[in-house]
């Protein structure tokens, strides 16, 4: 997961070999670069995505990635697997080995899925304390209880591992269909939720990530870039840029 940042003394050091009292000197003759500015400082941040020219040459120049695709079932949330094909398999891009998973699907779980290569971005969204909805569709093996939604808002208490999930919203589609938002992400917790009534979860289906849907013209196994709108609907600071214009590079 890529964030690393770093001081532009230390990096121009790491990357061109040279001396840190050296810098300074490329600073005063405007021969840094950091997103079509020059640089004014040793101590500015470079972040993964900050554009950096040195002399006309650039030294790094790699682009946010923001990804949406359509899970089949089959397949694996990972970067790399032995035993089964991967979700960045799909990926037909130049860049889809930089890319990491943002929030897991379960191997036969289908549905949104989000990558990227922003590591603070990933985070953002995945984070219980960022407050991002998850919304699933799930079918089940036993008819709905009405006590299921006040459980559920209360939050669920698992001994073996001393912890009790988030708060979570339950919706009636039918006898053995719902609709259930989380703001958390556990290994298997929509399976293990429903497990509490010995209920087991025939088919899930993530229908959305707090404003972004599933684009219904995905057919499974389909991706495409996100939108600058649809990252901002989001509502989790991102770095995209659509051309790269001078000075606009993401925050540090």
């Amino acid at each position: 997961m890529k964030s690393q940042r770093s001081r532009l003394d230390r990096f121009i050091v790491s990357r061109e070999g040279i001396k840190r009292s050296h810098v300074h000197q490329l600073l005063a003759q405007g021969r840094i670069l950091l997103d079509g500015l020059a640089a004014e400082s040793i101590s500015q941040v470079v972040g993964p995505f900050t554009h950096v020219v040195l002399d006309h040459r650039v030294l790094q120049a790699e682009q946010p990635r923001y990804i949406m695709l359509h899970k089949p079932p089959g397949m694996v949330s990972a970067t790399c697997d032995e035993q089964h094909p991967t979700v960045l398999d799909l990926v037909s891009a130049p860049y889809a080995k930089a890319l990491h998973i943002v929030g897991r699907l379960d191997f036969n779980s289908t549905g949104l899925l989000l990558l990227t290569n922003d590591g603070r971005w990933s985070r953002g969204v995945s984070s219980p304390q960022s407050g991002v909805v998850k919304t699933y569709r799930v079918q089940l093996e036993q008819p709905v209880s009405s006590n299921y939604r006040e459980r559920f808002a209360a939050g669920l208490y698992f001994a073996f591992e001393n912890i009790t999930t988030r708060p979570a919203e339950i919706r009636r589609l039918s006898d053995f269909e719902v609709e259930v938002d989380l703001v958390e992400g556990r290994y298997h917790q929509i399976k293990r939720m429903f497990g509490y009534f010995n209920n087991r979860v025939l088919n899930l289906h993530r229908l959305s990530i707090g404003a972004l849907s599933l684009d219904l013209k995905l057919p499974q196994g389909a991706w495409r870039e996100l939108t600058l709108s649809e990252l901002n609907a989001l509502g989790v600071q991102h770095c995209y840029r659509e051309v790269m214009p001078s000075g606009s590079g993401c925050p540090a």
